[in-house]
């Protein structure tokens, strides 16, 4: 029966293909689909047009995607499809591979429909397929053998589902379970939407904890503080207001930085950073200035100084380095591979520097900027410096440290 359903999904792509009059419709997603991809100028009979990305560039998206936390959930909930022959992947929202979890088995034929690491799974790229659907159509697809649009593919069978962080309501890419058609279960379609909801439910329990800590930071602040006045994440969401009746989230502006901003349905405010999130002061209008202090005297911090009070950050051995390369850097900053050369010598290892500055950034929040990497300019930064500078993170051997040692 399995075998009669799959050569009655063949006679349908050969007459759809070839042009045949009355032929008979695929389903009404995949007929969407083959209509886009063929639209898109893609060749049944070829192979993906968008060559993969460069291993640093691989590493990048990775490491920026917010997915990296959720793998460890997605590979567990999914165990018994790998146990099963079956492989899993992982993709950014354009579609690219960032993640692969299979025995070398499974994974030898996914090379060969080109499912290698920072390939592109978009329609446009390869045809219909499960992940580029599932990104169209932002809801878990499955297609099977001769659904897929290229010949090569007809052999294959995909579950897909998205990832969204239901905390910001982003898509972040596509889970999906990948193998030969035969040994596709249709329940793994329910299996694949599972494991994606329960890892976006795991990262909605994380966001709350880290709202409550930056709600146990701010009380005291706002304790402190005459008008109106609310604490917000990097997404948002209310932690804690005075002198107002605050919305459970607000719209915070693009490229969100220090000083004056513009609040939809709240008006003006002056932003000063917290960890993790912004203190919003409305209505007068006020400097917003904000001093960092970069501590290299004793044990390495950062403390920030606002109008409503202060805040601290311990830095590790690496990012007190990297707060002294930026604060060096002033207002120009520095690219990545430019801080590679002052904390190694080596201006290659940006996949390094870009994973400990996502680490450093989401502990300092807005006071650092990216692209390039820089102290943000409403905030006033200075480091702190032993009298006797041959004692500066003596544990360090980076250029920029041995230059301040040598100054």
């Amino acid at each position: 029966m399995v075998d009669e359903v799959e050569r009655g999904r063949h006679r349908t792509r050969d007459a759809v293909l070839t042009g045949a009059s009355g032929a008979p419709a695929p389903r009404t997603e995949i007929a969407a689909s083959w209509r886009r991809v063929a639209a898109s100028g893609v060749d049944p009979g070829g192979g993906p047009s968008i060559a993969p990305l460069s291993e640093a560039d691989l590493e990048r998206r990775r490491t920026t995607s917010g997915l990296g936390d959720r793998m460890p959930g997605l590979t567990h909930a999914l165990s018994s499809a790998v146990d099963a022959g079956q492989l899993v992947v992982v993709t950014d929202p354009e579609g690219r591979v960032l993640w692969q979890v299979g025995n070398a088995g499974v994974r030898r034929l996914a090379d060969r429909l080109g499912f290698v690491g920072g390939s592109a799974w978009t329609e446009g790229n390869v045809g219909t397929n499960a992940i580029g659907t599932a990104l169209v159509l932002g809801e878990p697809v499955q297609i099977r053998g001769a659904e897929h649009f290229v010949e090569s593919h007809t052999f294959w069978g995909c579950a897909a589902a998205p990832l969204t962080d239901p905390w910001t309501g982003a898509t972040l890419g596509v889970v999906d379970v990948s193998g030969p058609s035969r040994t596709l279960h249709p329940a793994e379609l329910g299996l694949v939407t599972l494991a994606a909801r329960l890892t976006g439910l795991e990262a909605v329990e994380q966001r709350r904890a880290s709202l409550d800590r930056l709600r146990s930071l701010a009380a005291p602040m706002l304790a402190r503080m005459d008008g109106q006045a609310l604490v917000v994440d990097d997404a948002g969401h209310t932690a804690l207001a005075t002198g107002l009746q605050a919305p459970d989230r607000v719209t915070l502006p693009t490229g969100m930085e220090v000083g004056e901003i513009w609040v939809p349905s709240l008006g003006a405010a002056t932003a000063e950073p917290l960890p993790g999130g912004w203190l919003l002061r409305l209505g007068e209008r006020r400097t917003g200035r904000t001093t960092l202090e970069v501590d290299l005297i004793g044990r390495p911090e950062v403390r920030v100084f606002g109008e409503t009070g202060s805040w601290r950050h311990e830095l590790t051995p690496r990012h007190a380095e990297l707060m002294a390369a930026l604060v060096a850097a002033g207002a120009e900053g520095r690219t990545a591979a430019g801080l590679a050369e002052d904390l190694f010598a080596d201006p290659t290892r940006v996949v390094t520097v870009r994973a400990e500055l996502s680490r450093l950034r989401r502990g300092l929040g807005g006071t650092l900027l990216a692209q390039p990497y820089r102290i943000a300019p409403g905030v006033a930064a200075r480091l702190l410096l032993p009298d006797d500078r041959r004692t500066l993170l003596p544990g360090s051997s980076a250029p920029v440290v041995l230059r301040l040692r040598a100054a």
